[in-house]
């Protein structure tokens, strides 16, 4: 009644009022489950990953301890090279899950990147078994290296399966059960075998293959009616094949060129005279990899999952907003760290440790940019245009490599530029987001499954 007698006195038609108010409503409503998801999503993702690495972070304690270092060289060299490698063993086909909410078309992709995951497997079991052969490599190592590049595969083709259709609660238990897992192998196995690094390479392999187990336990129902007997055929797998035939082109080299933008720092400690800031800037980078990876396994699946359900200018709104909010977040998650960081400087003064806070300020930079990239770059695959992801990744290692060259030396200054080129590279893909994202060709496969 009140309501009424106000607008009267405004002289504002009742009826078109309460349309609007109705309206508004009907809008607040909609959205309000979907902004409550993201921000749980948000949070049980943060916290699994946090509650993982902290668990993990124990067991390495405990492991360095009874350790001698060159064994932690050894299995960190093992460790980069299967991850290298595991970024092709789908061929970056797994990226096309995103393009659109149709599942018959998830289906044909998670098939196909199922297939070619088998078969680059399958390859690099013939390779290492010629290098075992040759005496290049101890039988041992190469068996637990495809067996890690296995799992690592089947790791990120359910994670990736399990992002498209929302289950973040399977993401985030997975890398608890790997960090659960993972350390507790370990200590085992130096127990019995003694600190060796094959007992970090078994425990390395053992993790992801039990990672893996949890997490097609969990998915098993989901991804079943993708991989029932009769969906199968050489012709489909051809045809989805011929379809996607630019995927590994273009997103397979950015994501290698992106992968070794990231260990940039670790090529520059060569060239440390000053063997202490050398130290420094190895363990700066060990610190600011925690945040970075939680930074873009808390966005990256969020990220792709909500502009999965989206079309059209809808999808290119969004991802707008989606961009732009990650470098805000990214900004003042890491200029908090630079300021903290400085601000504790004082406690490492006559240590061994002398000066790690403004080298970890220094590089707060160069780990802000690679945070804010892995969602940023996994949202350019939805674009058109892949091949500026490529050329703006290589640009920005010819760039790093430049720097390095330029200043022959590990220092503050060089240290400064890297981070600057790190920026840039961010802003760079924020702008071809803002561009040029559009959806990519989501017309079914002619001659393809109906499932």
């Amino acid at each position: 009644m009140t309501a009424q007698v106000v607008l009267e006195r405004v002289q504002l038609p009742p009826r078109q009022a309460t349309g609007r108010l109705s309206a508004g409503r009907r809008f607040v409503a909609a959205r309000a489950p979907l902004l409550r998801s993201s921000l749980s999503s948000s949070i049980l993702l943060g916290l699994r990953f946090i509650q993982a690495r902290l668990i993990s972070v124990w067991g390495l304690l405990v492991a360095a301890i009874l350790c001698p270092p060159f064994v932690f060289a050894a299995f960190a060299v093992f460790s980069a090279l299967v991850n290298f490698v595991s970024i092709a063993a789908l061929l970056r086909l797994e990226a096309v899950f995103f393009q659109s909410a149709d599942r018959a078309r998830l289906g044909r992709a998670f098939r196909l990147a199922a297939a070619v995951g088998l078969a680059f497997c399958g390859v690099a079991a013939i390779l290492l078994v010629g290098l075992v052969l040759s005496g290049w490599v101890a039988p041992a190592i190469a068996l637990l290296f495809l067996v890690s590049l296995s799992a690592r595969a089947v790791l990120r083709l359910l994670w990736t399966e399990a992002t498209a259709e929302g289950d973040f609660r399977a993401i985030g238990n997975s890398n608890v059960v790997q960090a659960v897992a993972q350390p507790a192998v370990m200590l085992i196995l130096i127990g019995i075998f003694g600190p060796k690094a094959l007992a970090l390479f078994m425990a390395d392999a053992l993790g992801h293959v039990l990672a893996a187990l949890y997490l097609l336990r969990r998915r098993w129902r989901a991804i079943l009616p993708f991989v029932e007997p009769h969906l199968w055929s050489w012709q489909s797998l051809l045809v989805a094949a011929y379809h996607w035939r630019s995927v590994p082109l273009t997103w397979l080299p950015s994501a290698l060129l992106a992968y070794g933008f990231a260990i940039a720092p670790v090529l520059a400690l060569p060239y440390a005279a000053n063997t202490a800031l050398a130290a420094q800037v190895a363990l700066s980078m060990r610190l600011l990899d925690m945040p970075t990876q939680m930074f873009g396994t808390v966005s990256a699946p969020i990220a792709l999952n909500r502009l999965r359900a989206y079309a059209g200018p809808r999808r290119r709104f969004v991802a707008r907003v989606m961009a732009l909010g990650l470098i805000a977040a990214a900004a003042m998650l890491f200029g908090a760290i630079a300021v903290v960081a400085t601000l504790v400087e004082p406690l490492f003064e006559g240590t061994h440790w002398d000066n790690l806070g403004p080298v970890l300020a220094l590089l707060a930079p160069f780990y802000a940019g690679i945070a804010v990239l892995t969602p940023l770059q996994d949202m350019a695959t939805l674009s058109r245009q892949p091949a500026w992801q490529v050329l703006i990744n290589a640009l920005a290692l010819v760039a790093i490599i430049a720097a390095m060259n330029w200043f022959r030396a590990l220092s503050p200054e060089l240290l400064q530029a890297i981070g600057l080129i790190s920026i840039l590279r961010a802003l760079v893909h924020t702008g071809f987001i803002w561009l040029h994202l559009g959806d990519a060709e989501t017309a079914p496969v002619v001659g393809s499954p109906a499932r």
